[in-house]
């Protein structure tokens, strides 16, 4: 007989057996990356229950889950006839995958990565299908399930992900984020693979990625404008990759986006403005002083963090930037923030008083 897993170790939002559980504040447990893509997405209600979440949600590991997750794992029968029997059908299926495929065949592929088996699709050489698939934009069926497995088989740890791209993955991912519907899956795909350091530098020095992913900033709809801000968040930790998406013309949809409310813009501006070109195009770019100072104003704890810490970028070299925050409020309002219970917003909201003050004390 097969052996069941206990409910509680799967996340409720991928139904997967949890590799990195954590706690919301809710008191609910869910796997990192799941969970991390709902609040992402600019949910702040609990997946399970409904109920509202604060506006920056804390995310605490579950240790104790997650050992009692490994030591299951790691005792549980290694197989029985059930398994034996799967593992055939697995392995028949694998086998006889070739392009083109069709949407049962590829299905039946993803249902094989979303129950655990993605070690399995990876050695087989089925990744090659799924990869052909995924550029393939007339079938957008078959795009949608190719891109969906291949996004399972990075959840496998940094080296499925570093393996993937070795594969020739980046491209066939680059070219999917033309094509709409596919363009956010692509997008979160992309932000999957440059979890791993090496991978943000090989993404961002592919011609196009980071110039489309800027154009579904700039063109797509909502789902496609927040994968598109997430991933550009997390390629441009990697600081040459700030210069490419300031060169590509990112500044501008960003705080078009910001304005709308979009709190996951505001922290890539914030990575952007650690650069000059990135400072530099703020300056350049109408409304940006305003945009910022309106999330100061009204924006989430996390939002508010990061539009202080871009202001004091923009306006430490640039006394008409400087001069604009004012006249926008910023310094009665960071004189009120000084002191929030946030130490972040505390301290940005003090150091943007003194750079304000220190320039134009005598401004009224």
């Amino acid at each position: 007989m097969e052996v069941h897993l206990p409910d509680d170790f799967r996340c409720p939002i991928s139904l997967e057996v949890m590799t990195d559980p954590v706690i919301l504040s809710s008191g609910h447990t869910f796997d990192r990356a799941s969970i991390q893509r709902w609040l992402d997405s600019g949910n702040r209600t609990c997946p399970v229950t409904n109920l509202p979440l604060p506006a920056s949600p804390s995310l605490i590991p579950n240790h104790a889950l997650r050992s009692l997750i490994s030591s299951f794992l790691a005792h549980r029968p290694s197989t029985t006839a059930a398994d034996s029997s799967g593992d055939r059908r697995d392995a028949l299926l694998l086998s006889r995958l070739s392009f083109p495929s069709d949407a049962p065949t590829l299905a039946a592929v993803l249902r094989l990565a979303q129950r655990g088996g993605r070690r399995l699709v990876a050695d087989s050489g089925a990744t090659s299908v799924l990869l052909r698939h995924a550029a393939s934009s007339d079938r957008p069926d078959l795009q949608d399930l190719a891109l969906r497995a291949l996004l399972h088989l990075t959840l496998d740890g940094d080296d499925a992900r570093l393996g993937l791209l070795a594969e020739g993955a980046l491209d066939p991912v680059v070219s999917a984020l033309r094509t709409s519907p596919a363009a956010a899956l692509a997008a979160t795909l992309l932000t999957s693979l440059a979890v791993v350091d090496v991978n943000k530098a090989t993404i961002g020095a592919h011609p196009a990625a980071i110039t489309r992913l800027v154009a579904l900033l700039r063109d797509g709809d909502g789902r496609e404008r927040r994968e598109a801000a997430t991933a550009l968040y997390e390629l441009c930790k990697f600081a040459e990759n700030r210069r490419r998406a300031v060169r590509s013309g990112a500044v501008p949809p960003l705080v078009r986006f910001a304005s709308e409310g979009s709190e996951r813009a505001v922290r890539v501006l914030g990575l952007l403005a650690k650069c000059r070109e990135g400072k530099d195009e703020m300056r350049k770019t109408i409304g940006f002083v305003r945009v910022l100072a309106g999330v100061v104003r009204i924006g989430s704890s996390r939002g508010i963090e990061h539009a202080l810490l871009v202001l004091n970028l923009v306006c430490l070299d640039s006394e008409e930037t400087a001069l604009a925050a004012i006249k926008e409020g910023v310094l009665d309002l960071c004189s009120v923030l000084a002191g929030d219970m946030n130490q972040k917003i505390g301290k940005y909201a003090k150091e943007l008083v003194l750079r304000l003050e220190r320039r134009f004390g005598g401004y009224s």
